[in-house]
């Protein structure tokens, strides 16, 4: 398997380039970018500010190990209102062109929410036109994926929404592609469930991985903590993924980054994961 870093890790005012020298000084493989509405990687992005991305990677001797976004929590395929679900639907699209050119073989994609206790205000929609819009939205996004020969990997997040991985795997299976499944979660799993049984249930679906760690007695938000303080079962976690033949990605994604001293979170992250990837440790 491959170690990446999310590029939420970093303090929110680093640059793309600030961030791949710190991946590769850390000892990542690949580093996870995301798109954005505004910024170096933006809806708008243009061909020059793509390939000097990629000239940055190249020259740091490091992958591009996913590609993410936030923008599904402003722009919802499940939402009530049509426009906000095109909107969600063409960001997806963006996305999957943007992957494309940089090489990138998944997407990480939020298929909407029936409620997000963490943004005050959000929409709550019913969760049977959540899954018939989400179901909709992403069949619309399968011919796009397979062209561009990326493909979507729909992540289990804090959504209410697909809250079982027997109900993710019939998501997924519904569409009938190679080109959808899972971006999984270990972190995200543990609030309700053990990450184990989903990786076992979703198996050869899993396109991508996310390794954080969660404190169950925290609560919220705040049961985040660094890998290995939490109680995620990583050892369960690797004989699972070993046993399913994942060798693709684990992408540490650590949020939110230290308050001071920011940098260290990547270096801290990157020796966890050596230990839980059984890599020798100097």
């Amino acid at each position: 398997m491959k170690k990446g870093i999310n590029i939420w890790s970093f303090n929110g005012d680093s640059t793309i380039a600030d961030c791949i020298q710190t991946a590769k000084k850390a000892g990542f493989d690949g580093i996870e970018l995301s798109l954005n509405e505004t910024g170096e990687l933006s809806l708008a992005a243009s061909d020059k500010e793509i390939n000097e991305i990629k000239n940055r990677l190249q020259d740091a001797d490091l992958e591009m190990a996913g590609l993410a976004t936030g923008l599904y929590w402003s722009y919802a395929m499940t939402s009530a209102e049509a426009a906000n679900r095109e909107k969600a639907i063409d960001v997806c699209k963006k996305q999957l062109e943007l992957a494309s050119a940089f090489g990138v073989d998944t997407i990480l994609v939020i298929p909407g929410a029936v409620g997000v206790d963490f943004i005050p205000g959000s929409e709550v929609v019913d969760y049977e036109h959540a899954y018939d819009r989400a179901l909709e939205a992403i069949n619309k996004l399968v011919p796009f994926a397979e062209s561009a020969g990326v493909a979507i990997g729909i992540e289990n997040v804090w959504n209410k929404f697909l809250l079982s991985p027997l109900e993710m795997r019939s998501f997924i299976d519904a569409h009938a592609s190679d080109y959808v499944g899972s971006y999984f979660d270990v972190g995200n799993a543990l609030h309700n469930g053990y990450p184990e049984h989903w990786i076992r249930i979703l198996g050869h679906r899993i396109k991508k991985v996310h390794f954080k760690d969660y404190r169950r007695q925290a609560g919220g938000l705040h049961g985040f903590v660094d890998l290995l303080a939490g109680d995620v079962n990583y050892p369960a976690v690797m004989d699972a993924l070993n046993a399913i033949g994942y060798s693709n990605y684990v992408t540490g994604e650590m949020i939110p980054p230290y308050t001071h001293h920011s940098e260290q979170i990547i270096f801290n992250t990157s020796r966890a994961m050596d230990a839980i990837l059984g890599r020798q440790i100097g």
